[in-house]
């Protein structure tokens, strides 16, 4: 069984699509928990959380601080980090189950294949570069989910408490060799991406993330994505 643990700030808009899809490994016994772990919103999003049987978890603000708290609220042996504007498309249950119950798959980490809720050829276009870049770099973002056994999410020494790259940094201490990419979408909002522009915020993350591994402050680049 697993918990699944969505960090969430100001999220009233997309909680409800994220939740739904929930539903399903609840029904079919994969999901034992769904842990909200929320950094003082000030929307409906805890009352959303609370509304839907979800755990609540409520900290300081900031992505990697709220997935520390809602892992170390975990009961599951499994841990799903998921974002809080993130559906899982249908088939993600059974494709789960599989991957977890594959050989030696407490010693890998998953994550789903990135999807856009627009359809528009720009939008095509950033989710293109952006799967070569999980397949061939095997560097996936947060935005296409983390599936990963509590074993090696402790023994990786889970998420740094970083402002920005928490997500990169802990998938290169996992190492690409032990990455694996499924084949359900996570269909993620563009909602940032139409309001700053495709070419621009595609841009702008990529230029961001080379500066992450060639060695920038990760408090420096925060800055800067602010």
């Amino acid at each position: 069984m697993i918990s699944i643990i969505i960090p969430t700030l100001n999220a009233a808009a997309h909680l409800p699509n994220t939740l739904a899809p929930l539903v399903d490994g609840m029904a079919q016994g994969l999901v034992k928990q769904v842990i909200v772990s929320d950094g003082g919103s000030t929307d409906d999003t805890t009352a959303i959380a609370e509304a839907a049987g979800c755990v609540l978890v409520q900290g300081a603000p900031g992505r990697a601080k709220q997935m520390r708290a809602g892992a170390a609220a975990a009961k599951a042996n499994w841990f799903l980090f998921l974002h809080a504007d993130t559906v899982l498309s249908p088939g993600w249950v059974e494709e789960t189950q599989r991957f977890i119950g594959s050989h030696q798959a407490h010693m890998r980490a998953a994550a789903f294949r990135l999807a856009f809720d627009d359809d528009a050829p720009a939008a095509r276009r950033v989710v293109w570069w952006a799967r070569q870049r999980a397949r061939w770099l095997k560097l996936p973002y947060g935005d296409q989910g983390l599936l990963v056994s509590r074993f090696l999410y402790e023994g990786a020494g889970g998420f740094s408490d970083l402002p920005l790259m928490e997500d990169v940094e802990f998938v290169r201490r996992i190492g690409g060799d032990r990455i694996v990419l499924l084949n359900t979408e996570a269909v993620t909002s563009a909602e940032k991406y139409r309001r700053d522009g495709y070419g621009k915020r595609a841009w702008r993350n990529f230029t961001l993330t080379a500066r992450y591994l060639m060695g920038a402050d990760p408090v420096e680049l925060a800055k800067a994505y602010d």
